[in-house]
């Protein structure tokens, strides 16, 4: 189908046009024509296919270039202006065809893949060749023209693009033909991007500082997927949630807030923890089992003296205004009984909060405590083994503290006595790569 001679011709069509496809892949300012872009221009090579082979050595013809300058008029319209130039292997010349259009295209989308319809009126000449030449009696035609075209957009700023049109004419000294079309198709012009960050400013959000397409035009500093203007925390990623802040420890108070960003705490002390949940940080406190005055260093107080002094044998004297109540020494024992014996450490099974018949027992006991007791006040602490990730083992821990609570509470004792605190797997007193120790680790502590 292809002569030697045209299948040189298409190799030195080629040296014309690749360096065309080099300028367009490294021209940044450049944007593919869709509703935002009005004007945009193409360039390409075309492949002539002639109905009639008489006196034509080739019955296709690959030439170049193909220019086209095309202004979008809205609603997928655009209007469309064409040069065409290409050359016929005749039997003893090569005869130059050169054709201009005006034709009106409709887009079927506006997505990266884009196929489209156009139709218009164009002129084709055929230049002078051999006086006795068939197409040397050719001079210029018009004729009207149809076809479908499809652009594949590669990247926001360049669009391959591929069509076929059909060319008629009632002249009988005239070719009827098949044109097609390959090009790089349509790299903007004039558009206005302020912060060269390829979104025209008609459509950013954020025209003056560079931006990112999936926002509008608005950057993303720290990458977490929410732009800086909506990031209460730009540089640092984040969570929706957090309204784009971190919260290492997980214990509900982000970074920016977080006095200890890296051990979870309450927001009582500013995200440190509290054990004994007295409102004086473990790090300040010196008696982290046992509630106490801020003034005492986190112990209690001696009452019988009335000295700030610190006292942790006594924790079970109160003050009600000059009276002091203090409960017996064998009352007292009784209850750090049963604090320092097992049955004040609640197991649970793995990936579980449900309380057992032997947790219930142990838990019917505190509260004949705590009713014997009233001015004592207890707090829980939740804990997992390592089994399951981070933030899961610090929500089960959460569950399992609060499930004693709601017991408890369920059995007539007062919540404003009972505080939760919970450290999924930070404090184990297990070894976590034995089973045993993970067992010890899947626990409840009431102090």
């Amino acid at each position: 189908m292809y002569s030697s001679k045209n299948i040189f011709k298409m190799i030195k069509t080629l040296k014309y046009f690749l360096p065309i496809v080099f300028v367009c892949f490294f021209t940044s300012n450049l944007f593919a024509q869709k509703a935002e872009n009005p004007w945009a221009v193409s360039v390409g090579a075309d492949l002539i296919y002639f109905n009639s082979n008489e006196n034509i050595e080739d019955v296709f013809s690959f030439g170049a270039p193909v220019l086209s300058l095309s202004y979008y008029l809205g609603a997928g319209f655009s209007l469309s202006t064409q040069y065409v130039s290409n050359e016929i292997g005749k039997t003893n010349s090569d005869v130059a065809v050169t054709s201009f259009d005006n034709y009106i295209k409709y887009n079927l989308s506006e997505k990266d893949l884009m196929p489209y319809l156009f139709a218009g009126y164009g002129f084709t000449k055929f230049s002078e060749g051999r006086q006795n030449s068939l197409i040397t009696e050719k001079g210029t035609t018009n004729s009207p023209l149809v076809g479908v075209g499809l652009n594949y957009f590669l990247n926001d700023n360049l669009a391959l693009n591929l069509s076929v049109s059909y060319r008629n004419s009632n002249d009988e000294k005239s070719y009827n033909h098949l044109q097609h079309i390959i090009g790089l198709s349509s790299y903007n012009f004039g558009i206005e991007d302020s912060d060269k960050d390829d979104v025209p400013d008609k459509r950013d959000a954020c025209p003056n500082v560079p931006g990112l397409k999936e926002f509008a035009g608005c950057p993303d500093t720290d990458g977490d997927g929410i732009p800086d203007h909506q990031d209460a925390c730009p540089e640092a990623a984040g969570t929706k949630i957090n309204l784009g802040c971190p919260d290492t420890d997980g214990d509900g108070i982000t970074d920016n807030k977080d006095a200890c960003p890296k051990r979870a705490g309450t927001f009582e002390v500013q995200g440190c923890p509290d054990r004994d949940g007295d409102g004086i940080t473990d790090d300040e406190d010196k008696c982290l089992e046992i509630s106490g005055k801020p003034n005492n260093r986190g112990c209690p107080v001696a009452e019988r003296d009335s000295k700030s002094i610190i006292n942790k044998e006594d924790s079970y004297s109160d003050v009600a205004g000059q009276e002091t109540i203090t409960e017996s020494h064998e009352s007292a024992a009784e209850l750090v009984q049963f604090l320092i014996s097992d049955q004040s450490k609640i197991v649970f099974v793995v990936n579980s909060y449900q309380l057992d018949q032997k947790a219930e027992t142990a838990l019917l006991h505190l509260t004949r405590l705590m009713v014997k007791f009233p001015k004592t006040n207890i707090y829980i602490e939740g804990h997992t083994s390592n089994d399951g990730t981070w933030i899961y083992n610090m929500k089960l821990s959460e569950k399992r503290a609060k499930e004693v609570k709601k017991y408890l509470i369920g059995k007539g004792i007062n919540g404003s006595r009972i505080r939760t605190l919970w450290f999924g797997e930070d404090r184990p007193i297990g070894n976590n790569s034995t089973q045993k120790g993970k067992e010890k680790n899947r626990r409840v502590k009431i102090n």
